[in-house]
């Protein structure tokens, strides 16, 4: 039995579930916007976290439960007053018996606590042999506009974890660099070449080469420019060293944003601990979803 968590209408658990089906994978979906129907009760013992999960009318112990996909997002309240507390209760218990059940986790909260800060991440990524980009976080103007002139194209983007879009440093952008007393930054030298979006599913790779003339093409459409997403092949090296680096992390399913720059070498950015797959893989066909649910319930490729 493997648990799909989430928003009910969520893409990518949507095709997990689709993918589950397939395989006639036993599956149950746990819609946290319907916090009514759902309840959950966690015990520590020391053969480790025990418990049960009611879904609905049907009550499931976690023992049964062999793989989790989680993707929680914000509580939501049901009919009752009380509701948003339960729903805020039951997303803390959850956490809890993710970090420490013994069913297949797709990911656990202590793993995605790397990409909280995008400068630890980038030493982490360093440390797998992947390049990264010449980097600056800093709340100083003036050491900004010393990088700008050391590299001539400069992008920015925030040092969290929450998606930020990023952005060209240019004339425009640095009249509001005085803002950076109060929300320190960072800034990259822009790596030429093309974006690839690797997602790894344990041992599986599914690269997807992205042409873009945007320098985010995630919202490469609010500017007006199209976006083409194509499979390709990573180097065997390249793609081995995504799959130890998504291991190291301790991230079974990681969304990895490499640029191959012109020489052909590959400069890594940043890893995803959740990524929203679907996207890729409704323009490439990719079976993603479907290595998850293989993961999952450990059935062997």
């Amino acid at each position: 039995m493997i648990l799909l968590f989430g928003y009910g209408d969520d893409d990518a658990l949507t095709l997990t579930q689709e993918a589950a089906e397939q395989l006639g994978v036993p599956h149950l979906l746990a819609d946290q916007r319907r916090i009514d129907e759902l309840s959950l009760t966690v015990r520590m013992v020391d053969e480790g976290a025990t418990g049960e999960l009611r879904v609905g009318k049907s009550s499931i112990p976690l023992a049964a439960i062999d793989g989790v996909y989680a993707r929680p997002l914000a509580p939501v309240a049901g009919a009752d007053p009380g509701s948003l507390d339960r729903a805020h209760a039951l997303s803390e218990a959850l956490t809890g018996w993710l970090d420490a059940t013994s069913a297949r986790v797709v990911s656990r909260p202590s793993a995605m606590a790397s990409n909280g800060s995008k400068p630890y991440q980038a030493q982490r990524i360093a440390g797998s042999g992947f390049l990264v980009p010449e980097t600056l976080v800093s709340s100083s103007p003036d050491e900004v506009r010393a990088f700008w002139r050391m590299h001539g194209e400069v992008i920015f983007k925030s040092t969290s974890g929450i998606r930020s879009i990023v952005r060209r440093l240019d004339e425009t952008a640095a009249r509001s660099l005085d803002r950076l007393a109060h929300l320190p930054t960072q800034f990259q030298a822009l790596v030429p070449g093309v974006d690839v979006r690797v997602h790894v599913i344990a041992d599986e790779v599914c690269a997807t080469e992205i042409r873009s003339r945007a320098v985010d093409y995630r919202y490469a459409c609010r500017d007006g420019i199209e976006t083409e997403l194509v499979p390709c092949t990573l180097p065997e090296p390249v793609a081995r060293r995504c799959v130890t680096l998504a291991r190291d992390l301790g991230l079974p399913l990681a969304g990895i944003d490499l640029r191959r720059r012109p020489d052909d070498e590959y400069v890594c950015f940043e890893v995803n601990p959740m990524p929203g797959f679907s996207y890729y893989q409704a323009h490439t066909g990719q079976p993603i979803a479907t290595h998850l649910v293989r993961y999952l319930a450990g059935i062997g490729n």
